[in-house]
């Protein structure tokens, strides 16, 4: 098979077969042949850890700009330090050390150049030299801000008078040292010991000399420094660093390398891609004198998969639940040899560890007696026996009597031979001395795993029969999802969805079965002409009761929970309290980061204001009733949704789910957070998914269109306030003939018909018969509308008591403005991508209010107020509602 995108410096030193003693001419044809299609490799790879050390570049970058604006006194002290100890050296080592350094600086470079050139390493010298060329101009970038922009402080620790010429300075960053820098490191040299100690030589004399002469300063060689470095691993994540991974032929010469005579190998598919890379790539190779071996090879890239996932895990989790995010080459070999030597010593069936070997400098294989059989994924459902069930928990049980931790006891890392004997394998994650908790991670893992396939009776029985009830009941704390591995999350998952979608399917079907019951008691009320009413409400009840029923019925445990009523059978006494694996929880990050986004723009919103002449200004009457419309708002919100819920749901509790929103509409846009914490809301008071959602959307729509109604109510007042005749103003008209052209525009054009079409038609799938229940509740109705008319109405009325408190009779505005003022903004701000419309809404305000005759010097602090009160000043107490209700588990 021909083999495509290594590098050439991936075969360089390795043993041809012609050249091994013995070898003929059609062995040497036979031993480079690799069965199979291996995928594609690709020419260049991004490496994580490139990412990495850009990060931690420009975060070094920014620390030392920081202590040079901020520790003028260290960093002059520093400079006097130095120069009072290289002042002492003597002039012709100065000299001497200048002249080399100069001309070494220039030809250590070129040289490595033409040494890889030679052997063919092309695309390394012309990354080395794309890094050099944007250092430089980083470097002309940072130079010209030092100049003209940057504080002083910075400016005096990075330059000084020029030796040559006093009324000059010198330059912040040496225009050639960054170049070198970044092209030394883009091109590797790091990997060659001999080359980088050279060049660091030549750079140390360089950065010598120039300090005892004066032409830089501590400061800007370090500088210097660090763009080079973060420069050169920026170009490498960009661009993509050479793929050096080894090919199916590597893998047949290193073979030989130690002592194999290999014919053929065929690539061996994983069957999880989303864990493939922390367990390598395996191959099956076939030998002419001996049996098969297994291989597997190990590299750099591989490691690099899931990075960024398990370097998350170590964030969140405890230090005993994780293990490292990236570990070397030579720590992984090391790792997994142990954990396969000590699992046979143990007396657990796992692959023989023979042979390891390296791969070249970014690779490494280790070398299995070939087990065969199938892994336990694949085995069809009547061959997984209880006998099957006991020897894979013998197994795990020999690996616990010594201390070892699997970590990874999924389906596809047992294996079961042709005589039926279980094998473990993908040992490389696991861990020896391992502690109580990892060992009880694994029970219940595997636990999980033979569920899955088995069910809950059958694996906690078989777990029962080895381990013993104590042992497996030890495990429950551990029986979370968390603990788990990510294939089986994900599995979870799925089967999740799919028990949401059949209980949901029960429902539906019960209610379809009760529709020609009610049909036809509805068709015997008309022929009466006596609609009863208590026998609409006893309607309503069964046919509520009967969707109850179904819902029960069609109600089905999580394998977790069945697993966990399996144990408790036995010892009912046994601990059931998950156990704290989280260091830090996913919703305490995010309410830390929506925290601090919150008071982010809290801050750069106060910092512009003038508190004194508007305290001073004020008239506190009109600001107190201010305060009161805006805390009856929350009141008229929670109207507003309980109005389209039938179910029965604290009042009390829905006002303070509202002030909550206060603060997740701070952190989120306007029109998504307050959706998502109602309907979230809802759920956790015992509203079923779809449904709250449905109500959520009812209420939505319903605002929607009391909005718009009112919008055109009131500007049609506007228009009749200033003559006598019934005519609407001009902006009315505008906007409804603007609407007028959406409409035929979104109609004639095939893809945003197909498209409003879809939406509509979900709406009106889910949301119209939530509100069909609600039109046969008058009263849930009346509130709800109710709600929302109060809901305008106190807004409004804020406005205008804002506006009341920074004016006088001379410059009062009409409620009817003030309203269509509000009710645009407002539009405004529900669309605005910003959260809680920020800068949107108060722009609308401010430019409305103006437009309909109010001074800027009233409007200005009138809508400043008006914000205060209802976006601002509510969120710490929504924050605190916010927190309540999530640990009384009602969000």
């Amino acid at each position: 098979m021909k083999q495509q995108g290594a590098h050439p410096e991936d075969t360089e030193g390795t043993p041809d077969a012609s050249s091994r003693p013995g070898a003929t001419a059609p062995e040497t044809a036979h031993i480079d042949e690799v069965e199979g299609d291996e995928p594609l490799l690709p020419a260049r790879v991004h490496r994580p850890s490139d990412l990495m050390r850009l990060l931690a570049g420009v975060l070094a970058v920014v620390v030392l700009l920081a202590i040079a604006a901020f520790a003028h006194g260290t960093t002059s002290g520093l400079e006097q330090d130095i120069n009072k100890g290289t002042g002492q050296a003597p002039d012709l080592l100065i000299k001497i050390a200048g002249l080399a350094s100069s001309i070494a600086i220039l030809l250590v470079p070129v040289a490595f150049a033409i040494e890889r050139l030679i052997k063919r390493d092309g695309l390394r010298i012309a990354d080395g030299v794309l890094a050099a060329v944007l250092a430089h101009g980083v470097t002309l970038a940072t130079d010209l801000w030092v100049a003209r922009a940057a504080p002083d402080s910075i400016q005096e620790a990075l330059t000084q008078p020029s030796p040559g010429d006093i009324h000059a300075l010198t330059d912040p960053v040496h225009g050639y040292l960054a170049p070198v820098i970044a092209y030394m490191t883009a091109v590797g040299m790091s990997r060659r010991p001999r080359w980088r100690a050279v060049l660091w030589v030549v750079l140390l004399l360089d950065a010598f000399s120039m300090l005892v002469t004066g032409y830089t300063t501590p400061f800007s060689i370090i500088l210097t420094v660090l763009i080079g470095w973060t420069v050169a691993y920026g170009t490498l994540y960009a661009v993509g660093s050479p793929n050096v991974r080894p090919t199916g032929r590597t893998l047949m010469a290193g073979l030989r390398t130690v002592g194999f005579r290999p014919v053929t190998a065929s690539r061996v598919e994983s069957g999880d891609a989303s864990e493939a890379g922390d367990r390598g790539r395996r191959y099956f190779v076939t030998l002419e004198d001996g049996p098969p071996l297994d291989v597997t090879v190990v590299d750099r890239e591989q490691q690099a998969q899931g990075f960024f996932y398990r370097a998350w895990r170590n964030l969140a989790l405890r230090g005993f639940a994780t293990r490292s995010s990236l570990q070397s080459l030579r720590q992984a070999l090391e790792q997994e040899a142990l954990l396969a030597y000590a699992a046979i010593a143990a007396g657990a069936n796992a692959p023989k560890l023979i042979a390891t070997s390296e791969l070249g400098p970014d690779a490494v294989m280790l070398v299995y007696e070939h087990s065969g059989g199938r892994t336990l994924d694949s085995l069809p459902d009547e061959e997984i026996t209880d006998e099957l069930l006991r020897d894979t928990w013998h197994q795990v049980r020999a690996l616990q009597s010594r201390r070892i931790a699997h970590r990874r006891l999924v389906g596809d890392a047992i294996l079961v031979d042709g005589s039926g004997t279980v094998i473990l394998t993908d040992l490389r994650g696991g861990e020896i001395a391992a502690g109580d908790l990892l060992l009880r991670m694994d029970t219940s893992q595997l636990l999980v795993t033979l569920g899955l396939r088995v069910g809950a009776e059958r694996a906690v029985a078989s777990a029962l029969s080895v381990l013993g009830p104590d042992t497996v009941a030890d495990c429950l704390p551990m029986l979370q999802p968390i603990a788990l591995s990510r294939s089986t999350r994900g599995t979870l998952r799925q089967l999740a969805r799919e028990r949401a979608e059949r209980e949901r399917e029960a429902v539906l079907e019960a209610y379809r079965q009760s529709k020609p019951a009610r049909a036809e008691h509805g068709a015997h009320q008309v022929v009466l002409d006596k609609p009863d009413k208590k026998a609409v409400r006893a309607e309503q009840r069964a046919e509520k009761r009967a969707v109850d029923e179904a819902m029960e019925e069609a109600r089905e445990e999580d394998l977790l929970t069945q697993i966990r009523h399996e144990v408790l059978r036995i010892r009912p006494q046994a601990p059931v309290e998950p156990a704290r694996l989280e260091r830090v929880r996913p919703r305490t990050l995010i309410s830390f980061i929506a925290g601090a986004i919150g008071a982010y723009f809290l801050l750069t919103q106060l910092t512009h204001i003038e508190f004194g002449p508007l305290i001073e200004n004020a008239e506190w009457g009109w600001v107190a009733a201010a305060v009161l419309f805006s805390a009856a708002s929350y009141v008229a919100a929670a109207m507003a949704l309980l109005g389209f819920v039938p179910e029965r749901v604290p009042f009390v509790r829905t006002v303070v789910a509202q002030v909550a929103g206060s603060f997740v509409k701070i952190v989120a846009p306007a029109a998504v957070g307050g959706v998502a914490l109602n309907t979230r809301f809802l759920q956790r008071a015992g509203v079923r998914p779809g449904l709250a959602v449905a109500s959520v959307g009812a209420s939505q729509l319903f605002g929607l269109g009391c909005h718009i109604l009112m919008l055109l109510a009131f500007g049609y007042l506007t228009g009749t306030e200033k003559t006598p005749s019934l005519s609407p103003s001009r902006a009315v008209i505008g906007g409804l003939l603007t609407v007028a052209v959406l409409v035929l525009v979104v109609t004639s054009v095939p893809f945003l018909r197909k498209f409003v079409v879809t939406r509509v038609r979900s709406l009106f799938a889910g949301v119209v018969p939530r509100m069909l229940d609600v039109l046969q509740r008058p009263q849930k109705l009346i509130t709800g509308i109710g709600g929302m008319l109060l809901l305008t109405a106190c807004f409004v009325m804020c406005l205008d008591a804002s506006i009341r408190a920074f004016g006088d009779e001379t410059t009062s505005v009409s409620i009817a403005s003030v309203a269509v003022v509000f009710l645009a903004g407002n539009a405004l701000g529900s669309a605005a991508p910003t959260p809680g419309g920020v800068g949107a809404v108060e722009a609308t305000l401010t430019v409305g209010l103006i437009a309909v005759g109010l001074p800027k010097e009233v409007a200005a602090p009138a809508v400043l107020l008006f914000r205060l009160l209802t976006l601002w000043l509510p969120v710490l107490p929504g924050w605190l509602a916010f927190n309540h209700l999530t640990r009384k588990a009602a969000l």
